[in-house]
């Protein structure tokens, strides 16, 4: 069960990069595609999540180069959580992890955090992006 679950998070976050990035943006090459997998402790699930909200929200709001900061938790076992990252590019990721938001972020959930990997990720058709993202509109 637990094959499929991810299977399933990793099928949803790939539909979700298609959905979200824009003609623009998907055809940059340095674009920054990636999918972060982390294991909170449980005793600080309801407080990281807030945090997590609030960051995402700020970063896509406030920060041009940030496609998307997707957060989502796995329904079985919501300790584990999976983030889309896109960014525009190497800069813009660069750019966005000195943000008062992220620094807010990565400071504050510092002991909450059992186990992070950062998966870097390719789009497998970049040309279909456009109108998928038109379709879910």
């Amino acid at each position: 069960m637990k094959i499929l679950s991810r299977n399933t998070v990793l099928m949803f976050v790939t539909f979700s990069s298609l959905f979200i990035c824009n003609n623009a943006f998907s055809q940059k090459k340095d674009q920054m595609v990636r999918i972060a997998e982390i294991e909170i402790e449980p005793a600080y699930l309801d407080e990281y999540k807030k945090i997590l909200k609030d960051e995402s929200e700020a970063s896509v709001r406030l920060e041009p180069g940030v496609i998307a900061i997707f957060p989502m938790f796995e329904k079985e076992n919501p300790t584990q959580v999976k983030i889309l990252e896109i960014y525009a590019d190497k800069a813009s990721y660069q750019a966005h992890l000195k943000t008062p938001h992220f620094l807010v972020y990565k400071n504050s959930t510092l002991k909450m955090v059992k186990s992070l990997k950062l998966v870097e990720m390719d789009a497998l058709d970049v040309k279909t992006m456009p109108a998928l993202f038109k379709k879910y509109d």
